[in-house]
């Protein structure tokens, strides 16, 4: 049991050095207005979504998992540990790759913007949409629930 824990633990920082290295940027990226700064900014988060997010996110799931049926939970019983299962799927399965889909055109936008030396319509537009900002902020709301709900455990 101390070993899944361990990993649970370690999976965990994964997805928060994630969570950080991702939302962090994405917000930077929309207050700075230079192209080289924002293209960047959009790199680094991309970048960490792809080596940090996404892996810590899945290995998370299934480390705690692991975790619980080491420990005898039941996970389908345990109502807050559904209300935490429905969370981080919330997160896995819509906020993650929405955020993931905006990132990426953001990111070849201001790609092709750094290119001809100035932003393009198509990247005011995209910038406009706001789609990784509003979904990065939906994952930096969702993770105060889920540290609350294993704490409290208040159902």
């Amino acid at each position: 049991m101390d070993f899944w824990r361990l990993t649970h633990i370690l999976s965990l920082c994964l997805m928060m050095a994630g969570v950080g290295g991702t939302l962090v940027p994405i917000w930077r990226a929309w207050a700075t207005e230079a192209i080289e700064r924002r293209v960047m900014l959009l790199e680094e988060a991309h970048r960490n979504e792809t080596l940090m997010l996404l892996p810590g996110t899945i290995a998370l799931m299934f480390t705690g998992y692991a975790w619980a049926t080491a420990s005898g939970v039941n996970v389908i019983v345990t109502w807050w540990l559904v209300a935490l299962q429905v969370l981080t799927m919330v997160d896995l399965f819509i906020f993650i790759p929405l955020m993931g889909v905006g990132l990426r055109r953001v990111r070849f936008l201001a790609l092709a913007a750094q290119k001809q030396g100035e932003v393009t319509p198509e990247l005011k537009d995209a910038m406009a949409d706001n789609v990784p900002l509003v979904f990065s902020t939906l994952i930096a709301i969702t993770i105060p629930l889920m540290v609350w709900l294993p704490v409290f455990k208040p159902f």
